[in-house]
């Protein structure tokens, strides 16, 4: 079975991550600590930045596939995966270690919850309420 939709924005969802990633690793060449963050601020920052992407996006894609198989509409699959790629470019631009609150990380958090719970909802009505 081929996923068209989710193959889009795990790629480009992909591409972010990896932009993530190596800001950790360019931090920790620059710092040349390995482990952990060393009280580096600024590495603990590019580690919860990445951190975060990794601890939500797998999820989405998971149900984004599972609602795509199973016949979800292709109009719906688009806007949720465009609202997750803006809120993870979001995310990481308002995650500082030096200030809790940026508008930018409330688009981040919103825009990651809520194609979450939208494609949990979809999922299990496409199984139970079908």
């Amino acid at each position: 079975m081929i996923f068209p939709i989710t193959a889009i924005y795990a790629s480009i969802l992909a591409l972010i991550g990896l932009v993530l990633m190596f800001q950790v690793v360019l931090m920790r060449g620059k710092t040349g600590i390995s482990i952990l963050h060393g009280d580096n601020m600024l590495l603990a920052q590019a580690m919860r930045r990445h951190g975060n992407f990794i601890e939500h996006v797998p999820l989405v894609l998971i149900l984004m596939g599972i609602v795509e198989a199973n016949g979800g509409n292709p109009t719906l699959l688009h806007v949720l995966g465009t609202v997750l790629v803006v809120a993870r470019i979001a995310q990481p631009l308002g995650l500082h270690h030096d200030r809790m609150i940026h508008p930018l990380r409330a688009v981040g958090t919103v825009g990651t919850v809520l194609p979450t719970v939208v494609l949990i909802g979809v999922a299990l009505w496409q199984v139970v309420g079908s």
